[in-house]
Formats: structure tokens, sequence, C-alpha cells
């Protein structure tokens, strides 16, 4: 049976534990560029897409010239030992986030599966809104940990007092408030859209983003 080449690279991440990091690191990519493969955006040509998938374990599967694969013959087989499956919640969920994880599995909820090593109060969240393009655009969608503190030029989700979250550039400032914390301010992408700062107001950070997936698009 036919199907399109990404769609099995996907199966074979999910398969071997392979993330992008991985494969952009054995082929001298950039994780941005894989990303951009597995979804669509752009097209490699035909022996990227081969490096790809003997990076993967699929050295004998077919790939026909049209993009497609069939015929597989993989030398890896399952396994669940990196799968971690997180919940994809609401802004006005993430912004009621603590430590303790108060959504509890439910097949209420829509989860995201991950290869990544993120802690049990991890969450994923779809983007809405521009004020984070051109690099983050509505439907993408972002895996955070609560766990991971943030460092300069990470992205973050945090809330205010209007208990919505939001997600912006995580900028540390030299100033420090009485209690001994270091102030910090929110930068969007977007220029069209103001900066947060602690200066002015009070917020709290939710969580850092470990990963971002970019969905393919309609022209």
């Amino acid at each position: 049976m036919k199907k399109p080449w990404n769609d099995y690279v996907r199966e074979l991440m999910a398969i071997s534990g392979k993330n992008q990091n991985d494969i952009a690191d054995a082929m001298g990519k950039t994780q941005g560029a894989i990303g951009h493969w597995l979804t669509g955006r752009r097209t490699p040509n035909f022996d990227d897409v081969a490096q790809i998938l003997k990076i993967l374990g699929a050295e004998k599967v077919i790939l026909n010239k049209d993009g497609t694969v069939e015929d597989f013959d993989v030398n890896v087989t399952p396994v669940r030992l990196r799968s971690h499956k997180v919940p994809l919640i609401s802004y006005v969920q993430a912004g009621m986030w603590t430590d303790i994880n108060l959504l509890q599995d439910s097949e209420d909820f829509e989860y995201i599966l991950t290869d990544l090593d993120v802690s049990e109060n991890a969450f994923a969240l779809k983007i809405k809104g521009d004020s984070m393009e051109p690099d983050f655009i509505e439907g993408d969608v972002i895996i955070v940990d609560p766990k991971i503190q943030p460092h300069a030029g990470e992205f973050v989700v945090a809330v205010n007092g209007d208990y919505e979250a939001t997600f912006k550039k995580y900028r540390p400032l030299q100033d420090y408030d009485n209690y001994g914390n270091r102030h910090f301010e929110l930068v969007p992408l977007n220029p069209d859209y103001d900066k947060l700062t602690t200066l002015k107001q009070a917020i709290r950070i939710v969580g850092t983003m470990v990963e971002h997936r970019i969905y393919r698009r309609k022209r």
C-alpha cells in the first residue's frame, strides 16, 4: 500500500524514538527545514528523502518518484518507552494551570503524543491570534512543560490577572522586586503588539515551550 513519504516518516519517528532534531543533526540541516518538509510546506529532493529513511532504519523501503513509499520492510520494532501523552487544553485552562495538574486522564480531552521526556504536568496548546507571527501561526501546536524554567530568548506561556494564558518570548530584565525575584518582559514577535512587563503588572510564568508543531496550511 502506498502512502506519502512524510506520513510514513512520522510513523517511523514514533516507532524509533527519533525526533526532528535527530534527523536534522544527522543530515546537517536545521530542525526548521526538517519540519517544513514533514508538514509539506517545502518539498525536499529525492536524495534527501532517501537519506531520512536511511536514518530511520528503513533502507529497504521502496521510494517512488511521486513521493510515496510502499512495500516497506522496517528493521525497527515499536517501542513506547519514550511516548508521552499530553492534553491539548484551552487558553483559559492554561491560565489556571498550577504545579499540581488538575486535569485527570479523560476522554473529554484531545491528547498529543510526543517523544520528548516531559513532566507529568506538561500540556499542549493551539496557537491563536497573530501576535507571534511569522514564526508561530494560528493553528500551530506547542507543547509546554511547567517544570522547565525559561532562559532568555525562549518561549513561554504566562498569565496575568485576566486568568487567560498568553504565549510570548521571554526576556529577563536587570531589575529585581522586593522579594528578590528578577523582573522580566514578554515580547510578541509581531511588532503591532505591545510587550508585557512585570515592572507594570503581575505576570506568572506557567511553563516553557519544548516543542513546536507546524501543520500544513491551505494556500
